[in-house]
């Protein structure tokens, strides 16, 4: 195996994790951002038993919706750009409507 490809395949395979939800749609999220954000999917991604998700960087959450999975991707994504912020931090809207269903998943995820 030719070393250049490994450092090129590690570098464009480990900067995203592939999320994919109970109706099999993926979603992308920074590695960095997905281990910081979710001590869950850091167990996963980074832990001593080298999971396949660490392998893969591949999660599959058979349990999660697509629209409650796109919701913590979002969160997130909201969390790190905001979590250094002086400024006054815009309100993260979450719909009655899926607030019970988010919770549930951001339990689960510890996030």
């Amino acid at each position: 195996m030719n070393d250049d490809n490994e450092n090129e395949e590690d570098g464009n395979e480990n900067t995203y994790v592939k999320l994919i939800s109970a109706e099999g749609d993926e979603f992308y999220l920074q590695r960095q951002i997905a281990v910081s954000g979710s001590e869950t999917m850091r167990a996963m991604l980074e832990g001593a038993g080298r999971f396949r998700e660490s392998e893969e960087s591949v999660v599959r959450f058979p349990d999660i919706t697509s629209h409650i999975l796109e919701k913590v991707v979002q969160y997130l994504q909201y969390k790190v750009m905001h979590s250094n912020s002086n400024s006054r931090i815009p309100e993260f809207v979450i719909e009655p409507e899926i607030a019970l269903e988010l919770l549930v998943a951001a339990n689960y995820l510890s996030c």
